[in-house]
């Protein structure tokens, strides 16, 4: 897989809660960090995604947002 993105996590998913439209993914990328990410549930369907499919989390943002608890 070639992509443009240089944030890519590799892991396996946890969980896959599906619905209508959208589904829920969690991914185990080690040492106890989880990526959880919102896709459409035709591509979960499309990917074949299981729990403990490897995958891999492509994260392509064109900003982060940092916050802190005063």
């Amino acid at each position: 897989m070639r992509v443009s993105a240089r944030n890519q996590l590799k892991g396996k998913v946890l969980s896959v809660e599906r619905g209508p439209i959208h589904s829920k993914v969690k991914i185990d990328i080690g040492g106890g960090n989880q990526v959880t990410s919102v896709i459409s549930t035709e591509a979960v369907d499309d990917l074949k995604l299981a729990v403990g499919s490897a995958c891999v989390a492509v994260i392509k943002a064109s900003s982060v947002m940092v916050g802190v608890d005063h």
